[in-house]
């Protein structure tokens, strides 16, 4: 719950630079209630930063943003040992009581960023090594970070309380009422206008804090999913605003796709080892500090989630005349194993028949990669009657695919809406189980006061068995219920609060 944050979290880290070490960041738990003692030196500042990092690899958080993107989408289907819960929630029946529904982890790390950047300021007095360039670029990181957790959780709660102040004790957590969207958004953008400005280009030559700390690209890729997201009729300037922080990343030669010509080396490189040139932020999981996937989607007698079986046939298609090697790259043995259904990008390993154990459950996971930013472009400039440059930059993500004739499509230069169903079915694709279903899919429904509601339908209730379909397409027929419900436990903390409509 957001009134009982666990500060320990305030961890104090040490930041290891030394080459032979496999990690980039130790953790050595400090007090962060002595605060006198504190924010001294630097280095201290430093740590603290860091820490919003670690609290971000929270297995709990990193396991929702799954759940949260994908479960109410197309994408996976249930198992024997999928949880109640889950499967509730991917059948439209979503209780209060779920813990699906908390959101203490993502006020977790807003407490930690709004620690940094209230306190972090004070260290430059303390400490003469410090200048303001410095300070600023972690601040920059703060916010930034703090602009992607409020982003998550105005896409997944719609209203959300706006807790901009840091809380050191349960005695001094202050209690809110929900703020509205727009004003949350306007916290995300101010945030990340401060960012942009101030955070640096890169740390140096680790690949390791490059794709791991949120750099000035990572801002920018922040930046064009949050302008993406508010774009439409009312407010034509945020596709301008979106192309234009796409384009920092484009025309700054730092990333690029990943050759796809071997598949096996492609998997390697992006998935398998992570931190590729394709990468701008992805959390950095390893054998120290293992994802929650293993349960989630290799144990063989406990995995709760596996591909839909729809996918290889409709979604990658395959080649008739020589289905077995002719093939989209991201399909079998990229996204999925087809002879199983196994989620792959996260199980799996180079060669096909082995699944990872628990103790090699550490692949990454990706906040945003090159291939991300060339889609969310593609998306804002078809809506700028710039059609003919959103089939390029969608051609050029399938041609590093290899995508198969059967899944091209050939909308009108001129209509928006046909490019834009083109690039959701290209995105399905690309970031498959990487959270963000569910996000595109009510991103491009909402637009324009939900001009285009259809695009919901198709997708929700596919694990809900048959004869529940019209049922719960009646109810995401009413647009209050495509946010989730504030959990009881928050409700009966904080008196402020009041239930989202849909849930009353």
């Amino acid at each position: 719950m957001i009134k009982k944050i666990k500060f320990s979290v305030l961890i104090i880290i040490t930041i290891v630079c030394s080459s032979s070490c496999s990690k980039w960041l130790e953790t050595k738990p400090v007090d962060g209630r002595i605060r006198e003692d504190y924010w001294k030196t630097q280095e201290q500042l430093r740590a603290a930063v860091v820490g919003c990092y670690v609290s971000l690899a929270n297995s709990t958080l990193v396991q929702n943003m799954f759940l949260w993107g994908e479960l109410r989408a197309d994408m996976i289907s249930l198992t024997p040992t999928t949880t109640p819960e889950e499967i509730q929630y991917a059948s439209a029946n979503i209780l209060s009581t779920s813990s699906i529904t908390k959101w203490n982890t993502v006020y977790s790390v807003i407490n930690n960023c709004n620690t940094v950047i209230q306190f972090g300021p004070s260290v430059l007095q303390n400490d003469p090594t410090l200048t303001q360039a410095q300070l600023n670029a972690y601040l920059a990181e703060a916010k930034a970070m703090r602009a992607l957790m409020y982003f998550y959780l105005v896409r997944t709660f719609g209203e959300v309380p706006l807790q901009l102040k840091a809380s050191s004790s349960d005695s001094d957590i202050q209690l809110l009422a929900k703020s509205s969207r727009e004003d949350v958004l306007k916290v995300v953008v101010d945030d990340l206008t401060f960012a942009e400005q101030y955070a640096v280009l890169n740390f140096g030559t680790d690949a390791r804090l490059n794709k791991g700390r949120i750099t000035r690209y990572g801002v920018y890729a922040i930046e064009a999913d949050v302008y993406l997201w508010m774009a439409g009729a009312d407010h034509p300037d945020y596709y301008t605003k979106c192309i234009d922080a796409c384009d920092k990343v484009i025309n700054s030669g730092s990333f690029g796709l990943i050759d796809g010509s071997s598949q096996i080396d492609w998997y390697t490189n992006l998935y398998f080892n992570g931190n590729s040139n394709e990468s701008i932020f992805e959390i950095q999981f390893d054998s120290q500090l293992l994802n929650p996937f293993y349960s989630m989607f290799g144990d063989p007698s406990k995995k709760r989630f596996l591909a839909a079986p729809t996918l290889m046939d409709q979604v990658f298609t395959t080649d008739p005349v020589d289905p077995n090697k002719i093939k989209d790259i991201r399909g079998d043995a990229g996204s999925l194993r087809a002879t199983d259904n196994v989620i792959w990008k996260f199980a799996g390993t180079p060669a096909i028949n082995t699944i990872r154990t628990q103790p090699l459950s550490y692949a990454h996971w990706f906040f945003y990669r090159y291939a991300d930013i060339l889609l969310l472009k593609a998306e804002a400039c078809a809506w700028s009657s710039r059609g003919q440059d959103a089939l390029d930059l969608i051609n050029a993500v399938r041609k590093r695919a290899g995508a198969l004739s059967g899944s091209q499509q050939f909308p009108s230069l001129t209509d928006a809406e046909d490019i834009t169903e083109y690039i959701l079915a290209e995105r399905q694709r690309e970031f498959a189980f990487e959270g963000k279903r569910w996000f595109d899919v009510l991103r491009c429904a909402k637009r324009d006061n939900y001009a285009h509601m259809d695009l919901i339908f198709p997708i929700v209730g596919t694990n809900a068995g048959s004869g529940k379909g019209l049922l719960i397409q009646g109810k995401y027929a009413d647009v209050r219920s495509h946010y989730l419900p504030i959990n009881i436990d928050e409700l009966t903390a904080d008196k402020n609060l009041v239930q989202n409509p849909f849930y009353q």
